[in-house]
Formats: structure tokens, C-alpha cells, sequence
């Protein structure tokens, strides 16, 4: 079975489907991951197969949730996760891949030419220091910091009335516990992916 034809099994699994185009291009994505992670060390999952589910499908798993936002900023992209799946997967908004790793961000920007991704940008900054022009709508962070770290570093770069996600392993009981009286956790979503056996939650943070 081929790379995007596992991911099509996968998108089945979850209610979803992309056109063979935006598989195709997924694909091309996982087998650049692979060719640079030979030197380069961007995860620490090493075959292609196992990154349909760990990474791919676990990234699309946000794609219900993104709202009415136009412009998406997934912090601490590392190889494009969840932002260049997401990129694919919606053209019409604009997506920012923030890292502050130049190795990853010299990936990102190799990805971005490669998979002619028109609709997203690279930005390699440190998140806490970063002061673009104009702020997002909708942040996304797969693993990048806990909860109250998220909020401190990040919570500059939403727009007045965006939203923050993050995406989680098992419930955050104890981060949540944590959070700074600046912002509240608006809801928590249990998200599955087919074929992982891990849990995995959503949490959607909003200035309070």
C-alpha cells in the first residue's frame, strides 16, 4: 500500500477525505522528512509508514476544528507538523510555520519550495520574541510547551477574538490546573486518529 494510499485509509477512519492530489502531495512531504532525517535528525520517527499515523494523520485530526479562521500560526513546526498537512489540506488560509531551529526552518523552507506550497510561509524566530506585523487568528501547537508556557510565550501573536489550540496526549489534568488567570480553557475535545492506540486531546484556550 502506498504512502497516500494510507493516508486515504486513514482520512477514511476519521469521517474525512482529501483529494488525490492533496494525498499525493502528504506523501511527498513524509518522503522529504525521511530523506533529510538521514542527517539531519527532524524526528524521531524513522519510517514513512509510522509517520502516516504519528504525524500525519495525527495533524489532520485538527482540521475540523479550525473555525472561521483565515490565518493559521502553528508554533514550533519542527518538519511541518501539524502546519503542512494543514496547509495542504486547506488552500484557502494562510499558514505560518514558525520555528526558531534554522536546521528545521532551512526544511520547512526546502518543503515549502518542493510541495509548491503558495499559501504558507516560514518564519524562524523564537515565539516569545516574534512581533510580525499582524497577529493570527488561530495559533496551533502539537507538543511545543505546556499549557501556561504556550499562553506566556505565544498568547502576543493572537489576534482580539482568536483562539489558541493546543494539542495534547492524555487529558491535561494538571496543566490546566496551572494556567495563568489571563486565559481560560474554553473547551476540551478528545480527538481520534485510526489506529492509535494513544489518547489524544484538543484545548481550546481564550483570553479571558
Amino acid at each position: 500500500m502506498s504512502l497516500a494510499q494510507r493516508i486515504d485509509l486513514g482520512l477514511s477512519g476519521m469521517g474525512a477525505s482529501l483529494p488525490a492530489q492533496a494525498r499525493e502531495r502528504m506523501a511527498d512531504h513524509l518522503r522529504l522528512v525521511e530523506k533529510w532525517n538521514r542527517v539531519h535528525n527532524l524526528t524521531a520517527v524513522r519510517e514513512t509508514e509510522q509517520m502516516v499515523v504519528l504525524h500525519v494523520l495525527d495533524s489532520l485530526s485538527v482540521l475540523p476544528h479550525l473555525g472561521a479562521a483565515k490565518t493559521v500560526l502553528d508554533v514550533g513546526s519542527g518538519p511541518g507538523f501539524p502546519g503542512i498537512p494543514l496547509a495542504i489540506a486547506r488552500p484557502d488560509l494562510e499558514f505560518t510555520l514558525l520555528d526558531s531551529s534554522h536546521k528545521k526552518c532551512s526544511f520547512l523552507e526546502q518543503a515549502k519550495t518542493e510541495l509548491r506550497l503558495a499559501n504558507a510561509t516560514i518564519a524562524c524566530e523564537r515565539v516569545e520574541a516574534w512581533k510580525p506585523a499582524l497577529r493570527f487568528d488561530l495559533l496551533v501547537s502539537r507538543a511545543f510547551a505546556e499549557l501556561s508556557d504556550f499562553v506566556a510565550q505565544a498568547g502576543h501573536l493572537v489576534a482580539p477574538g482568536g483562539r489558541m489550540l493546543a494539542m495534547k496526549g492524555v487529558y491535561p489534568f494538571d496543566e490546566i490546573a496551572r494556567m495563568p488567570a489571563s486565559h481560560r480553557v474554553a473547551q476540551v475535545l478528545e480527538l481520534r486518529v485510526p489506529t492509535l492506540e494513544a489518547k489524544r486531546h484538543l484545548v481550546f484556550l481564550e483570553a479571558a
